[in-house]
């Protein structure tokens, strides 16, 4: 049995992507990083209400305000943001992707050439929306928009790439 994906790496596949690492591979940091992120919310908004007259408009107030701006779009953009980034570090010729999963590994076709892979590699799968994410490392993984799905339905390429790698998909809201 043969799966073919053709996809497009564009910014809502790049963002799935990104999405797939923070709920598989990265989950622990993730949410360690997110706390973190909160805490120094609540504790910039304290300090800049709890002086002796109140809030009082000034330069460190200015500045801590900026700091928590920047903090909380980072936290609630994050996947789109390193879906961003992971873009603009992608080499030409790699936006489009064809890949054929068979029964040895699978192979993926780009303007710059053929690549094998092998199941072995593949360290979590992720199912998002439109999309399968396979996560080899916290800051590498390949997406396939199962839109494009040919030689099988959904469910039975989901069947086929657990029992390949031995992973449980993990869909991810």
């Amino acid at each position: 049995m043969e799966f073919h994906f053709q996809t497009t790496y564009n910014q809502k596949a790049l963002t799935a992507m990104a999405k797939g690492l923070r709920k598989t591979i990265r989950k622990k940091k993730s949410q360690r990083s997110h706390i973190f992120a909160w805490i120094v919310v609540v504790l910039s908004i304290l300090l800049m209400i709890s002086r002796e007259g109140g809030f009082d408009f000034n330069i460190k107030n200015l500045v801590t305000g900026a700091a928590i701006v920047a903090i909380v779009t980072v936290t609630i953009w994050e996947d789109a943001l390193n879906g961003f980034i992971a873009g603009k570090r992608m080499l030409r010729g790699m936006v489009q992707n064809m890949a054929v999963f068979g029964e040895e590994g699978y192979e993926t076709v780009t303007e710059i050439g053929n690549s094998m892979w092998v199941y072995s590699t593949i360290q979590a799968v992720a199912e998002i929306n439109e999309y399968f994410v396979l996560a080899f490392s916290a800051n590498h993984a390949q997406v396939y928009d199962k839109r494009s799905i040919s030689g099988g339905t959904v469910e039975e390429f989901r069947s086929f790439i657990e029992a390949k790698t031995g992973k449980a998909v993990q869909r991810v809201k």
